[in-house]
This record gives structure tokens, C-alpha cells and sequence, in this order.
């Protein structure tokens, strides 16, 4: 299968292109600091010359939608995430950390108090996770943000630069810019959530600049090769529109260009959130942002092994990634390749909790038989 050839994405070399998604599980310690079932969840998904990508880390207290969210800002932090990339080189595998700040997409409840920050004003209106005063977890309203003064722009852009340098302390193979899913870099890249009219608003190429000064900022740590980028070009998660995202996004592709990426990765406009939709040939694809893009490509959401082998033979993508089919098989490239059975996964144990959906799924090697077949990841 072409999905088990090897590849290269910036200088590392990759034994085949079955990728883990960025995943949101709210499993860390008090703290937002990475805990033994962290290591655990992370060295299970390993393998050898294999790319896996961290939760959504968030750089600024900040900068965290969900409760028990890891962070990149403390010691305690940095100390978390080494024993998981150390755990996940002994396997032979390769780690990314994706570096995040949900803007308008906190809540006060997670930020210690703080009104989260955004380009505009403009409340979302997805659910933050909280923990509510029993101590469980909930879903509450998103607050209205407030919107932020030009000269604060460039403190964020340090705080990614700062979280990056800690990222390299921590020993991670690159580092993965979220500016998906209707988190802050995409709040300023679309018209609909930003509505500026100071440097960082109005023409794509404003709206675009919070998101290349913070490449720029983190490329000057890591060089990049070590360094990528994620994009949802059609999405609506969080509240998200744009009047031409053909537009915004192939310019934004056009001038990733000229960075040398480790790769692009590219959500299907199939996938909102975690949830699946229909979508239209008019929405933006990985095979329009290949049109434009020329360096390795990630393409992810809603991929079975068949419609994953196709779009790389077909030279759309040159890996795929694979979320809720990677929460439920943590041998997923093995079973992948060998064409076997997959667990079901459980909706319900992927956000928060204990162990349970999280390190219990069981391997191909552990028993036979009994799997039932998942067809989407």
C-alpha cells in the first residue's frame, strides 16, 4: 500500500503515513500538566517512524477552551510532556506538539477569572467544558470577548515564541500551529469573526498577519523544517464563516509556500468539530489547498483505509491522520496495513474522565477475535 511507503516531512524520515490527529481528551493533571496516562496513551499509539500529534497545548492559561487541557508555560509542564516524548521515542516514533490559544473560544471558568481575548467582540456560540461546582465536568455558554488592543497582538506572538523554545526543551521533533477549528488564529484569518479595521483586520493579507508572525516567531526557534501549520478551510466550528474562503485560504497556502514546512495539514470539509456533515464542491478541500501548496500535505477527517490509500495514490495528500479511529486502536497502523478489524470506539469516555476509552482499548496481538468494525475514523 502506497500508505505504508516511507515519506519525509521536513527532515525527519517517516516508515509509512498514517498519522495521529490531534486529539482533545482532558486527561491531565492539576495543573494542565501531563500525567501518567498521558505517557501511556502517547507511547500506545507509537510506532516505529511514525508521526503522532499532541492534544491541542495551549500556550497562556489564556489560552485553554477545555478544562484539564495540557499546557506549554511551566516547568511542571515541560517536565510532563519530556516523559511522554521520551516515552514515545523509545518506540521508534516521532512527536509533534500542536501549540493552540482558543480566544473567544475560553471561558472565564478555565482562564482563572480572565474575560477571554479575541480579534472582534463576537461571542461564539459553541459550549466551553467546565468543571462545574461539584467538581464534574459541564458544558456552559461561551462569554462575549473582549477584543484585542493592537499592541497586545505582538505579547501573544511571544508567548507562542516562549511555548516553542519550552517545546524544544521538552525534546518534541517539531511543533504544529493550530489555526483550525475556529481557535484565534482562525478568529483573525476569517471575515466573519474579525472585524477589524487596524493592521490585523480587513484584507486577507491583515487578517493573515497575527498567524505569520507568529510562524515567523517560532520558525526563528525551530528553523522550518520543524514547524507546521493546520488549517480548517471549510470549517464552522466555532461559530466560523468567511464571504470567500477560497480566497482567504489560498493565499494563505500561496505564502506558506515560501517557509519550507515540515508539512500542511488540511481538515476535510466533511468534519465540523468531532461531528461529520455533508459537504459541496464548492467548500475548500486538501486537493484545492494541493493545487496551491507544494510542500508535504496532511489531509484529515472522516478517512476509512480505502478513501486514506486513495487520496495519497492520487497525489491529494502525502499522509493522512486519523482521530477516532486512532482513540480506538492504538495499534492503527498495524491493523491498517494488515487489513484487520477495528474496536468501536466510545464517544462518550473521549473528553475528560479517567482511563476508560483512554488506555483500555484493546491491541490486534491481545485476542483474535470479537472486534467490531468502525467504519470512519
Amino acid at each position: 500500500m502506497k500508505l505504508f511507503s516511507q515519506t519525509n516531512v521536513g527532515t525527519l524520515n517517516l516508515k509509512h503515513r498514517v498519522v495521529l490527529a490531534p486529539l482533545t481528551r482532558m486527561r491531565t493533571e492539576p495543573g494542565n500538566v501531563p500525567g501518567d496516562a498521558m505517557v501511556e496513551y502517547y507511547a500506545q499509539r507509537a510506532s516505529e517512524g511514525g508521526l503522532l500529534i499532541t492534544d491541542a497545548t495551549a500556550v497562556a492559561p489564556l489560552g485553554i477552551a477545555y478544562v484539564d487541557a495540557p499546557g506549554m508555560w511551566t516547568r511542571d509542564q515541560v517536565a510532563g510532556w519530556k516523559r511522554v516524548v521520551q516515552a514515545v521515542h523509545a518506540k521508534g516514533g516521532h512527536l509533534f506538539v500542536q501549540l493552540w490559544h482558543a480566544g473567544r473560544q475560553a471561558h472565564p471558568a478555565n482562564t482563572g477569572g480572565l474575560t477571554p481575548v479575541a480579534p472582534s467582540a463576537l461571542r461564539s456560540l459553541e459550549h466551553a467544558a467546565i468543571r462545574d461546582e461539584h467538581g464534574d465536568i459541564a458544558e456552559t455558554e461561551l462569554v462575549v470577548p473582549r477584543e484585542l488592543e493592537t499592541d497586545e497582538i505582538a505579547g501573544i506572538v511571544e508567548q507562542f515564541r516562549q511555548s516553542a523554545i519550552l517545546a524544544k526543551e521538552a525534546g518534541f521533533d517539531g511543533i504544529e500551529l493550530h489555526g483550525a477549528n475556529g481557535y484565534l488564529f482562525e478568529q483573525f484569518l476569517l471575515d466573519g469573526s474579525n472585524h477589524r479595521t487596524d493592521a490585523y483586520g480587513g484584507p486577507i493579507e491583515n487578517r493573515a498577519k497575527f498567524l505569520f508572525d507568529t510562524l515567523d516567531a517560532v520558525v526563528g526557534v525551530w528553523g522550518p523544517h520543524r514547524v507546521a501549520v493546520r488549517l480548517s478551510p471549510s470549517g464552522t466550528y466555532g461559530t466560523m464563516s468567511d464571504s470567500d474562503p477560497h480566497a482567504t485560504f489560498g493565499y494563505v497556502a500561496a505564502r506558506l509556500n515560501g517557509y519550507d514546512l515540515a508539512y500542511l495539514h488540511v481538515i476535510e470539509p466533511r468534519i465540523s468539530g468531532i461531528v461529520e456533515r455533508e459537504s459541496n464542491e464548492s467548500e475548500v478541500s486538501s486537493k484545492d489547498i494541493r493545487r496551491v501548496f507544494k510542500g508535504p500535505l496532511v489531509a484529515a477527517g472522516g478517512f476509512t483505509r480505502d478513501s486514506a490509500e486513495q487520496i495519497v495514490i492520487d497525489g491529494h495528500a502525502d499522509l493522512v491522520a486519523f482521530g477516532r479511529m486512532f482513540i480506538a486502536n492504538p495499534d492503527l497502523p498495524d491493523r491498517l496495513r494488515h487489513g484487520l478489524p477495528l474496536n468501536r470506539y466510545d464517544r462518550s469516555t473521549f473528553y475528560g474522565g479517567d482511563t476508560r476509552g483512554y488506555t483500555d482499548y484493546p491491541f490486534a496481538s491481545s485476542h483474535a477475535s470479537g472486534f467490531q468494525q468502525e467504519a470512519h475514523a
